[in-house]
């Protein structure tokens, strides 16, 4: 048991050195080697040229595998070559504690968890997003799987899916849209569930909105694909930077809690561009668009209590990333209607 302990806490140690050697590699980037190195030429010889120092006799013979003296090849593993870490991308580390509640991680066991992190001597070096895995319950989903939030592990959003979400005190804007790709795993479609405020840019949303016919492919449950056309609200904004090397604050949101940058968070530059919003082309679809623009569009009615007191209506950041036509500068996002919710 301690020997299994200490090996997820050497490995999270590696993971972190790896993530801070790629990143130190990518700002100060070596110059690219050339083909080969040579040797310092000597001086020239007296000799007749076929007695000369690395000379071939036979000019057709093929070219030895072992190295020559004359050229040498330098080559260097590279820290961002690792496949146990990649930039931009979410380091997986690993904690091993037995839960005596199966699968399902008490209070006890993840701070137990976070009493790993201490005892490896990495606390330190965690970073908001970061992803722990109590590899002593299993690989099954995102079992086992938790995020750093900068102060303490926090569990998954079982809200949208019995697999496990992105919890919502964090910003999603402040990560790279791929950033939890493969590390926390999509149940279904493959399009992770994000938690975003659009209502900065809303006046934006509602001056491009359109109702237009879409074809999506779908598979029946034979396994059967069919173009089906359905209607879709869709807009769209640009995520830009005031000036060259600004970042872009993200406002404050509820159950956020204070960011990295002394308490602020900012959008990370792979949002910077264009960013497609869509919604279902139904009345219902729009409303859900417009829980998430805050005062740009009119006020809706709303129905009231039993005592004639207007409901409150409750704005919503629930979005899923549409992996498959998003590409760098235009990222697509879907809204999540409060029907998908699983409790």
């Amino acid at each position: 048991m301690n020997e299994l302990a200490g090996c997820c806490r050497a490995y999270t140690r590696i993971v972190l050195r790896l993530r801070a050697q790629a990143e130190a590699e990518a700002r100060n980037p070596a110059p690219a080697p050339g083909p080969a190195s040579q040797a310092p030429s000597s001086p020239p010889s007296r000799r007749a040229p076929s007695l000369q120092r690395g000379t071939s006799r036979a000019s057709s013979r093929a070219p030895s595998q072992s190295p020559s003296y004359t050229a040498t090849i330098h080559t260097s593993v590279r820290a961002a070559q690792s496949p146990l870490f990649r930039l931009r991308r979410a380091p997986l580390l690993q904690a091993f504690v037995p839960s005596p509640e199966g699968d399902w991680l008490s209070d006890q066991s993840v701070l137990a968890c976070e009493e790993e992190l201490k005892t490896a001597g990495v606390t330190h070096l965690l970073r908001a997003g970061d992803v722990v895995w109590d590899v002593a319950v299993g690989d099954e989903g995102n079992i086992g799987r938790m995020i750093w939030d900068g102060a303490y592990l926090i569990d998954l959003d079982y809200t949208w899916s019995r697999m496990g979400d992105l919890p919502r005190y964090l910003p999603t804007l402040a990560f790279p849209p791929s950033y939890f790709h493969r590390v926390i795993r999509t149940q279904g479609s493959g399009n992770p569930i994000c938690h975003i405020d659009i209502a900065p840019w809303g006046d934006e949303i509602a001056s491009n909105l359109q109702l237009l016919q879409d074809r999506t492919r779908t598979e029946t449950p034979q396994g059967n694909h069919h173009m089906v056309v359905r209607w879709v609200h869709r807009s769209s904004f640009t995520i830009i930077p005031s000036a060259p090397n600004k970042p872009v604050r993200i406002p404050p949101m509820p159950n956020v809690g204070p960011g990295p940058n002394h308490g602020v968070w900012f959008i990370d530059p792979g949002w910077y561009g264009r960013v497609v919003v869509e919604a279902e082309g139904t009345n219902e679809g729009i409303a859900e668009l417009q829980k998430r623009c805050g005062r740009a569009f009119p006020p809706r009615a709303v129905g009231a209590r039993a005592g004639g007191e207007p409901v409150p209506e409750v704005r919503s950041f629930v979005f899923r990333i549409l992996r498959e036509r998003s590409r760098p500068g235009e990222i697509w996002i879907r809204t999540v209607p409060d029907k998908e919710r699983l409790r």
